[in-house]
């Protein structure tokens, strides 16, 4: 739930930690998948497990902020979430929210996600190490870099 402060600026309980974009991090409240589709004016979406990213497809134009939340690092469902929202082509910020620990924030990173608030706070030095201990990649990826062999035979 959001809440405003005392500037009118909305603020979250899901304080991000790590950004990965150059644009103004988003503020807005984020909105159910079943409350988005029925809102014309909601820019953000919170993504449960059980909640189908591909429903989201014909509105990404309008949204700028989608959270997928994470209630338990055994649940692996957010990773297709957002390979399924970067393959469509939605360029605003993927947030991955909850319990988000420290040797999945680099796969996580892969698959799109650009923003990070996990819900206990993380070791910048250890997600430092995570990000930087494997410079190349074998599979194609949502962050954008390229795969080895891409890289190797053009």
């Amino acid at each position: 739930m959001a809440d405003q402060n005392e500037n009118g600026d909305w603020t979250s309980p899901d304080d991000v930690q790590f950004r990965f974009r150059d644009d103004e991090v988003i503020s807005v409240p984020a909105v159910t998948v079943d409350s988005f589709k029925d809102q014309t004016n909601a820019q953000a979406v919170r993504i449960e497990p059980g909640d189908d990213a591909r429903d989201l497809l014909p509105y990404l134009d309008r949204l700028s902020l989608v959270e997928v939340n994470f209630p338990a690092f055994t649940d692996g469902r957010g990773y297709s979430a957002a390979r399924i929202l970067r393959e469509a082509g939605f360029t605003g910020e993927l947030r991955a929210v909850g319990e988000v620990l420290v040797d999945q924030v680099a796969l996580m990173r892969r698959c799109g996600f650009d923003a990070f608030a996990p819900e206990k706070k993380l070791n910048e030095a250890d997600v430092e190490a995570t990000f930087s201990r494997w410079p190349h990649v074998y599979q194609a990826t949502g962050d954008g870099r390229e795969p080895i062999w891409k890289l190797r035979h053009g």
